[in-house]
């Protein structure tokens, strides 16, 4: 399992679903290629809690435009309300997966992402 805090995770889509999983939520804009719908047994897909397009396309997953990134993504998440529903999802599930597709465990948006919910739950 990738990053841990509490009820949340995150963990690329490419791995293999495990039982400790708990709730899969996909938080990619797009959907991730070489994936099938059925391999992946997601719960739900959020894709208006992941950046946005200009923002992604900006950081290109650049290890160098990362802090720059995060820093923007951070701003985006203050308002927006798909963050309550990982929130809502947290509080009726012991464990939530965030699901992403990007190649870099450490460089990627799901991180940001988990960093912001724990920072305010």
């Amino acid at each position: 399992m990738g990053t841990t805090a509490d009820s949340f995770g995150t963990k690329r889509i490419y791995d293999a679903p495990a039982d400790d999983d708990g709730c899969r939520v996909l938080v990619d804009r797009l959907w991730p290629r070489g994936v099938s719908k059925v391999d992946a047994r997601l719960d739900l897909w959020l894709k208006d809690v992941a950046p946005s397009a200009p923002l992604r396309q900006e950081f290109g997953h650049m290890k160098e435009r990362f802090e720059d990134f995060r820093l923007k993504y951070r701003q985006e998440l203050e308002n927006n309300p798909a963050v309550a529903t990982l929130l809502d999802l947290a509080a009726a599930n012991s464990r939530v997966t965030l699901l992403y597709g990007a190649r870099d465990p450490d460089v990627n948006h799901a991180r940001v992402l988990l960093e912001f919910i724990l920072k305010h739950r």
